[in-house]
């Protein structure tokens, strides 16, 4: 499994908002994971609201329309997640189940608790053997 770490990101929900367009540009299906619905939430709104050119569709995990919708948010359990091409983990926490997935991408903010907890989350990652790459945000 590949994951890259995306660090020192000013604002991870805009940040996230704008690799969501990139991914759906490319045609790509994707979950989006935080362990936090208030803070999920508060992303599905960006979503919506971040630009007025892109339009990107996505509902809740658990939506009836899931499996359908290219972009599916989620606070649960990755196990039954339909999309397991891309991973978006909007967390400071190592998501359950992420093994399932093609390819995760870690967004980390800028702040020193969190970039404590990435260090923590990338060598769990190396030991279990995954392709880490790392990329400082601009």
């Amino acid at each position: 499994m590949r994951i890259d770490f995306h660090s020192k990101v000013s604002e991870p929900f805009l940040y996230a908002c704008r690799l969501v367009r990139k991914a759906r540009a490319a045609g790509q299906s994707m979950t989006v994971y935080h362990n936090d619905i208030q803070a999920l939430r508060r992303f599905s709104e960006m979503l919506w609201t971040f630009s007025q050119e892109d339009f990107l569709p996505h509902v809740m995990a658990g939506d009836a329309l899931a499996a359908q919708t290219p972009v599916l948010l989620t606070h649960q359990d990755l196990e039954h997640a339909p999309h397991t091409g891309l991973l978006i983990n909007l967390s400071e926490l190592i998501p359950e189940h992420f093994s399932r997935f093609a390819r995760m991408i870690e967004i980390v903010s800028a702040g020193e608790a969190e970039t404590l907890a990435a260090r923590e989350r990338y060598r769990h990652y190396q030991q279990q053997g995954h392709q880490l790459s790392h990329h400082v945000a601009k």
